[in-house]
């Protein structure tokens, strides 16, 4: 009997992948592209971090998912949302990335007026490239820095400069484009994979042959998820040995033998699949551009980057504006989008 089992096991296996090559290929080949570009958007997001902020980052790069993302979705979706209330939705997440793009170039202009009043710490336009330290700091450990005293007031000049000397990637001396850039590529990346994910489920552009069943939520899940992983190895891996940005080139055994923070990147990463699978799900119930639209993400980030990080402390009264203007038209981006759920037949 148990011999019976594992034949009719097996068998079951064999005629899946089988099938699954033969004629569901191009849905999982979506699936995988979901993935890929999902890594891209992540890797590049983790750069833009240092350059523009965890607040912006998130708000801008979610704002660029929904304007590009929400709007092939809806009508990859047959158009089950609401257009007459999705669209003054989009409207707003695009008129949050402006808002984004301002509270970043105003925050990069406070700081750069705080650290030219600290005469004799640095200059905010002095970067030696060729080694990533500052005009006037020598070489230092890049992960523990060359260490302070007593802790600088968050906000102030002296934290700007100790938080520089402690962090890998310099952005004394950069351009606010390089970082502004950086976030919308990644915000790119996002908007892609919903998609794609979408097109490996539904078949919009029917590439499977009839009678075909389409995959599964899970199952292109599954498809989505390895290369999403693999991509990320090959590319951190590579950043090891070639890195961007002027970082220090290390080794994978040095890599596998620092594991200061390693638990929190684990938990960030296990959080970011939990998350994809339940938009996934609640996009296959409701409409993919509608799951798209409506994300926490943004506004816990902020939580974290203004109240946490002390992101934007002592900043001033414009840039306090501005971010309040982005995050009051994303909250009410995501207000209105979430109104414009439809059901799918």
């Amino acid at each position: 009997m148990h011999v019976n089992c594992r034949m009719t096991l097996l068998h079951l296996i064999l005629i899946s992948v089988s099938r699954l090559m033969q004629d569901n290929w191009s849905s999982v080949l979506f699936a995988m592209a979901g993935g890929i570009v999902l890594s891209l958007g992540n890797l590049a997001t983790q750069y833009a971090w240092a350059f523009v902020g965890l607040s912006v980052v998130e708000v801008v790069t979610c704002s660029i998912t929904v304007v590009i993302g929400t709007t092939m979705n809806y009508f990859l979706d047959d158009r089950i949302n609401k257009a007459e209330i999705l669209f003054p939705g989009v409207g707003c997440f695009l008129i949050a990335v402006c808002l984004g793009s301002a509270v970043h170039a105003s925050n990069a202009a406070d700081n750069r007026r705080k650290l030219n009043n600290l005469p004799g710490k640095v200059d905010a336009r002095a970067n030696n490239a060729d080694n990533g330290t500052t005009a006037n700091e020598g070489p230092k450990d890049v992960e523990n820095g060359n260490g302070f005293k007593d802790k600088a007031k968050v906000g102030t000049a002296d934290f700007l400069v100790e938080v520089e000397n402690r962090r890998s990637i310099k952005v004394f001396g950069r351009s606010a484009v390089l970082g502004l850039t950086i976030t919308f590529f990644a915000g790119f990346c996002f908007s892609l994979f919903s998609p794609a994910f979408n097109l490996a489920t539904n078949d919009q552009w029917h590439t499977l042959k009839e009678g075909v069943p389409h995959l599964s939520v899970y199952t292109a899940f599954f498809y989505f998820s390895v290369s999403c992983f693999v991509l990320a190895i090959i590319l951190n891996i590579s950043f090891l040995y070639r890195p961007v940005l002027n970082l220090p080139k290390t080794s994978f055994k040095a890599y596998l033998n620092d594991w200061n923070g390693r638990g929190w990147a684990l938990l960030a990463g296990f959080l970011c699949g939990f998350g994809n699978g339940l938009q996934f799900m609640g996009g296959q119930a409701a409409g993919y551009a509608a799951a798209d639209a409506v994300q926490a993400l943004p506004l816990v980030s902020t939580f974290w980057g203004v109240v946490i990080f002390g992101e934007y402390r002592r900043s001033s009264r414009r840039t306090y504006v501005l971010l309040f203007g982005m995050l009051f038209m994303f909250i009410a981006a995501v207000g209105v989008l979430m109104a414009s759920s439809g059901h799918r037949k």
